[in-house]
């Protein structure tokens, strides 16, 4: 998922850009806003953490761009290419590096497991957008 400060910036054909210079395959792509309760759902293993409220209030505040990615390794390669989650820790070059503005605006999102990537996927995402 490109994130709101990245699309709000005006980043999001430089990141897809870098996305496909990495080798991955776009399978599918919207440009879309979450309401507040979209983002609610999509974090909600994080309902109990004390910055919930802000990253929902942040991930409604402009659109998104969400994306499922194909690649050998798919959800190995893309956290290598996005960088840490803090912007400051990550390596140069990578997205985050290069585009985040904070820790908690931090440009991307990539799942952290195959299993996270269907859900998250199938969350975007119907099954005739998907074929």
């Amino acid at each position: 998922m490109i994130k709101p400060d990245a699309t709000g910036a005006g980043n999001t054909g430089k990141i897809i850009d870098r996305i496909i210079g990495a080798g991955f395959t776009i399978k599918a792509m919207k440009w879309t806003r979450l309401s507040m309760d979209d983002a609610a759902a999509f974090y909600a293993v994080h309902r109990e953490r004390p910055f919930f409220g802000e990253l929902t209030e942040y991930m409604t505040s402009a659109p998104i761009v969400a994306a499922i990615l194909e690649k050998e390794n798919a959800v190995a390669d893309f956290r290598t290419l996005i960088g840490a989650t803090n912007p400051a820790e990550a390596a140069p070059g990578t997205i985050r590096a290069d585009f985040a503005e904070s820790i908690s605006a931090n440009a991307v999102h990539g799942s952290d497991s195959d299993e996270n990537a269907a859900i998250e996927g199938s969350f975007f995402f119907g099954t005739r957008e998907l074929a």
